[in-house]
């Protein structure tokens, strides 16, 4: 009697690599700098905000109506906190677009930009601990 004889999986063909698709005038790409230059409109290199990647920004309304489609979306994402890095990201766009769009927001007062809470800005847990439970025995 001999033992039963195991088979090899082959290998599944791959499909052949498909052609680049033409793009039918649609504008997906985010890295095309036609695109890029379109969204921001900056022609003289403006003053931008000083923010880095870890400023949270926070949306204070709606976006008006009026608002270009990537400044109506940042701003419904900034309903809670979010870090610039987060928009980019969410946004798919560079982080210097993403600094054009919100110092137009800046200045509009559309949105605020704050620092991140540090922690060592917040005060020393076992401190709160003994401040509450001194309120306890009152």
């Amino acid at each position: 009697m001999t033992p039963p004889q195991r088979r090899r999986r082959s290998p599944e063909p791959q499909p052949p690599p498909q052609p680049p698709q033409p793009n039918d005038g649609k504008e997906d790409d985010a890295s095309n700098p036609e695109r890029l230059f379109i969204l921001t409109g900056v022609a003289d290199g403006g003053e931008r905000a000083a923010l880095d990647l870890v400023t949270l920004i926070v949306a204070g309304a709606d976006p008006p109506p009026t608002a270009p489609p990537e400044q109506s979306a940042l701003l419904r994402l900034c309903r809670a906190p979010l870090s610039v890095a987060e928009i980019s990201a969410y946004l798919r766009l560079p982080f210097s677009v993403v600094t054009v769009l919100l110092t137009e927001l800046l200045a509009a007062e559309l949105v605020t930009a704050r620092a991140p809470i540090s922690r060592e800005a917040l005060p020393d847990r076992s401190l709160l601990e003994a401040v509450m439970h001194g309120l306890q025995k009152l």
